[in-house]
């Protein structure tokens, strides 16, 4: 994981001396590992497809990193114009520079909340049915730069299991290398146990309207009657849409205005790339973050 991890932060790096001098000629687009390559990628395509001519750029080029930190390296070092992160992975760019990018917008619910939840999922057939349950076991979480997958469970947990730390419960804990791939592993017996994410709204055995269970329900590679809901977490900001701030005004204008059309311009592109059904868009910034800012600078650090 490490050394996919550095290589990915690496090849994003790498382009750093040509992007600055081709701001205006190419749009540089950074998306999250933990699911399969091409299924992101073929998500994204609208993009490639419709964004030339909005942002009056050559080219919109994808750059699917290996897992969480190689789309925030990327940022950070200015390689990257444009990714959609989880709150906590904002956090982490944040605490290391604050001016590296800005979040511009979030999705809406179909309810019209701007949240989501971590939720905890086992095999319907391991006889667990509640999160007590995990004790003794082999719990998974998604990615360490997760906000639903890592850390707040690390922060929420403890109450849901009567002031305990995890660690002194369970067995042992891992991560499973992204959400869709933490919930194979839990299927395939890896893990107990694992944290994933869902809006929380309509039937689980949907997946929800949207999020990580949705999205493997859509592509078929998962039967929601395999699983069993232990737990789900108070609600968690919905995480943002950001750009690189040292880009030029003129194209962050033009590039938010596409995105908050985007929901009725071409909602398949829209639901694509957000992986569910959502209403749309809502403007944030720093501030709507800063709750999960202090959380990870007090759980995890940077």
């Amino acid at each position: 994981m490490l050394k996919k991890a550095l290589f990915a932060a690496t090849a994003l790096l790498a382009l750093a001396g040509a992007a600055a001098a081709e701001d205006l000629k190419e749009f540089r687009v950074g998306i999250l590992g933990g699911e399969n390559e091409a299924d992101r990628l073929r998500n994204y395509q609208c993009m490639v497809d419709k964004l030339p001519s909005v942002l009056g750029v050559e080219k919109v080029s994808l750059f699917p990193a290996a897992d969480y930190d190689g789309v925030i390296q990327g940022l950070l070092g200015g390689t990257l114009d444009y990714a959609e992160l989880g709150a906590s992975g904002y956090a982490k760019i944040y605490l290391a520079n604050s001016k590296a990018v800005e979040p511009i917008l979030t999705t809406v619910q179909t309810d019209g909340s701007m949240g989501y939840y971590s939720i905890m999922v086992a095999r319907k057939d391991s006889g667990m049915t509640k999160v007590t349950d995990i004790k003794g076991k082999k719990l998974g979480f998604a990615d360490p730069d997760s906000t639903s997958g890592y850390l707040i469970p690390t922060v929420t947990l403890p109450e849901a299991l009567g002031g305990k730390p995890v660690k002194e419960l369970v067995a042992s804990t891992g991560f499973g290398g992204g959400h869709e791939n933490l919930v194979l592993e839990v299927l395939k017996g890896t893990f107990d146990a694992g944290t994933t994410f869902g809006s929380g709204i309509g039937d689980f055995k949907d997946g929800y309207t949207s999020g990580n269970l949705r999205k493997m329900v859509d592509k078929g590679v998962l039967n929601m009657d395999d699983l069993v809901e232990l737990w789900k977490s108070p609600l968690i900001p919905n995480g943002p849409v950001v750009v690189r701030t040292s880009m030029n005004d003129d194209m962050k204008a033009k590039f938010k205005k596409f995105m908050m059309d985007l929901p009725t311009s071409d909602a398949a592109c829209f639901s694509a790339i957000q992986g569910g059904d959502f209403k749309g868009f809502a403007e944030v910034n720093a501030d709507f973050y800063k709750p999960i800012i202090d959380a990870r600078k007090a759980t995890i650090g940077g």
